[in-house]
């Protein structure tokens, strides 16, 4: 795969921020109709043809070197299964614009873990980058923006957060492994790992699935596996063959703006100031966590 010319990365790149960011929206729909763990399986089984085809018409369909084992498990297990079950469970309680701003966090909490696991060094900008997200968090947890009084709203604001925690976990074990097949080859081994831990746990949990099928719910599960997954995660790949992956970082940032913009177009979802100055406290602290970390790659990087 060639890379892109710079205005087509970026149409790329737009194009992912709001596929992940509608998405939210779409997965607060899905779970009203499908319980999670069936709705995150339904989904990547949609996926996974999806990217067998796509990977297989592009000459990338390759079996993964044991030394990529660990990676495949470790997206597959923390990221596909545990995130997305997580996410889907929450949002069963939670407004989705909250949910979106709750699960972008990833980065403050890795900003946070990776120094006291010795995997990086905490900067000044990155230390203040994650005490605004802190601030921000706090923000969107206030009792006048979530009901402390409703144990379910808590117990999805808890569940999304969690999700966000075992992303970063991924995340900074993503950065120490020494990548054999590129991130899209191992993404097909990835979602298949995903997809039979996520069916053997649904049908354990909650037995065979009892859907009501409709045209509506069939199109919603088409963009949830289709545009929210495949789309965004080859589009991705090829955006961070063009891009810095400064400019990528920074640019994720608007996911949840648009989920925010998203919820309250799709769902009817009102934006209140807290919601709005949270996110805007969450996005700077992620602004600022990711440039002290480019900051302190490229004096690695110059030091040799």
């Amino acid at each position: 795969m060639n890379s892109l010319s710079p205005r087509v990365a970026v149409g790329l790149f737009l194009i992912v921020v709001l596929a992940w960011g509608i998405n939210w929206s779409v997965t607060k729909q899905l779970v009203q109709f499908v319980p999670p763990l069936w709705s995150a399986a339904i989904r990547s089984w949609i996926a996974l043809i999806g990217l067998a085809a796509i990977l297989g018409l592009s000459n990338n369909l390759v079996i993964p070197d044991r030394r990529d084992i660990p990676v495949v498990l470790s997206v597959a297990l923390l990221h596909m299964t545990l995130f997305s079950v997580l996410v889907a469970s929450g949002l069963r309680f939670l407004p989705a614009s909250k949910g979106v701003v709750l699960g972008y966090t990833t980065p403050l909490w890795v900003a946070l873990a990776a120094p006291l696991l010795g995997k990086d060094t905490l900067t000044a900008p990155k230390l203040a980058g994650a005490l605004l997200g802190l601030i921000g968090l706090v923000v969107i947890l206030n009792p006048a923006s979530i009901d402390w009084t409703n144990a379910n709203v808590v117990l999805g604001a808890g569940m999304v957060i969690l999700a966000a925690i075992s992303w970063a976990a991924n995340i900074i074990y993503i950065r120490a492994h020494r990548w054999i097949a590129s991130p899209l080859q191992l993404l097909i081994w990835q979602v298949l790992v995903a997809t039979i831990v996520l069916s053997v746990s649904a049908t354990i949990a909650d037995g065979l699935p009892h859907v009501e099928w409709s045209w509506r719910l069939v199109l919603l599960f088409l963009y949830s596996g289709l545009i929210g997954t495949v789309l965004a995660y080859w589009a991705m790949s090829m955006v961070n063959k063009s891009i810095s992956a400064l400019t990528t970082s920074l640019g994720t940032t608007a996911t949840p703006l648009v989920g925010i913009a998203g919820a309250a177009i799709l769902l009817g979802e009102p934006i209140d100031m807290s919601l709005v100055f949270a996110a805007a406290l969450i996005v700077t602290g992620i602004a600022l966590a990711t440039l002290g970390d480019r900051l302190l790659r490229g004096q690695a990087t110059a030091r040799g």
